[in-house]
């Protein structure tokens, strides 16, 4: 039996029409008749014939693919933004390409490289906690493919980035705090070059600096966000002289880890030491002890929105043979109250 795929070639010998014929009429090109159009798709339907997918790309010059670099797809934040992605994707007939950079930078170099030679549309991508450098990143400009930072997005005005006014959210949460008699608060924050631990930190004083409470740095510590690292600044915030009444933790899984050291030195939580957090992870509904108030940071429509706008730019890029716009899309960092918690 003969098992070859019918081609275009085939499908015009057959209707005896020209190869340019068949192509347009399953384009649905306006210049092709209905009677020739629908002789045409009705025997290509007959066939089982399928499109080449690499003749279609030759000729759009594009692949329909777009590259996804994420820290890491454990983290229930990025799972959520790649189902995000993935949906707004299918929705336009994109496929993706994912990888994770494990929060290294040259895993996210190796990673970047390794797309860019698969010919991807175009990169969204969330940068490792470690990234302080973005020329793996700003090269592909060279290349004609843009770029689409969510959440961890880069400090430079002119990207093309989707992230939540963290600066704001800080002080909303910080004012809540004082609003119900906390005053001494601290902040468990992230690694320094990540853009969001400077809004955290930036909020986290003009909170402060708002209610006219004096700002002590020593109440600001760091973590690496690994458990040790959290472990270690709540050390230091217990051996404070005035230790916190409240402490504001990087995000959900920090604040596991810090009500986890509290519960082992003794403090009941939400009690002696309040805890409040960042990302609302549905996670948090199953702990003991869930963050009072947690800001909201919309992961699956920070990935959602990161697509849109790429599909955006792609089609900037096809009719214009050029990307000349800048999309910056600010979301919302909602707070969200938990357990006996109230607005």
């Amino acid at each position: 039996m003969d098992k070859k795929l019918p081609t275009i070639k085939e499908i015009a010998r057959r209707l005896n029409v020209s190869v340019s014929t068949v192509s347009r009429a399953l384009s649905d090109h306006p210049r092709i008749g209905l009677r020739t159009k629908t002789r045409v798709q009705e025997l290509a339907k007959e066939l089982n014939y399928e499109p080449n997918a690499q003749a279609i790309f030759f000729k759009q010059k594009k692949t329909f693919v777009i590259g996804v670099i994420l820290p890491s797809i454990r983290e229930e934040f990025f799972s959520e933004a790649i189902s995000g992605i993935e949906s707004a994707a299918t929705e336009h007939n994109y496929t993706i390409l994912f990888g994770q950079s494990y929060d290294d930078p040259e895993k996210e170099k190796n990673v970047v490289e390794a797309m860019k030679k698969q010919r991807v549309d175009g990169l969204i991508i969330s940068l490792s906690k470690q990234t302080n450098k973005y020329d793996h990143l700003t090269a592909l400009e060279k290349y004609n493919i843009p770029i689409v930072y969510f959440d961890r997005v880069p400090p430079f005005e002119k990207v093309n980035k989707v992230y939540c006014n963290l600066y704001k959210g800080t002080i909303d949460m910080v004012g809540w705090l004082i609003s119900r008699g906390y005053k001494r608060i601290a902040l468990i924050n992230g690694p320094d070059k990540l853009a969001a631990s400077k809004e955290r930190l930036n909020g986290y004083i003009e909170g402060l600096s708002k209610r006219k409470l004096k700002v002590d740095m020593q109440m600001v510590e760091k973590t690496n966000l690994s458990r040790e690292g959290t472990y270690a600044a709540m050390r230091s915030l217990l051996a404070l002289k005035h230790p916190p009444v409240a402490i504001i933790t990087f995000n959900d899984y920090v604040h596991m880890d810090a009500v986890q050291y509290a519960q082992q030195q003794g403090i009941q939580v939400n009690k002696d030491i309040i805890f409040v957090s960042y990302a609302n992870l549905p996670i948090t509904n199953y702990t003991a002890f869930p963050p009072l108030v947690s800001i909201e940071q919309y992961p699956y429509g920070q990935g959602e929105r990161a697509m849109e706008i790429m599909i955006k730019l792609l089609h900037d890029k096809t009719e214009n043979n050029l990307i000349d716009t800048t999309y910056v899309e600010e979301m919302p960092a909602t707070l969200v109250m938990h357990g006996n918690a109230r607005v």
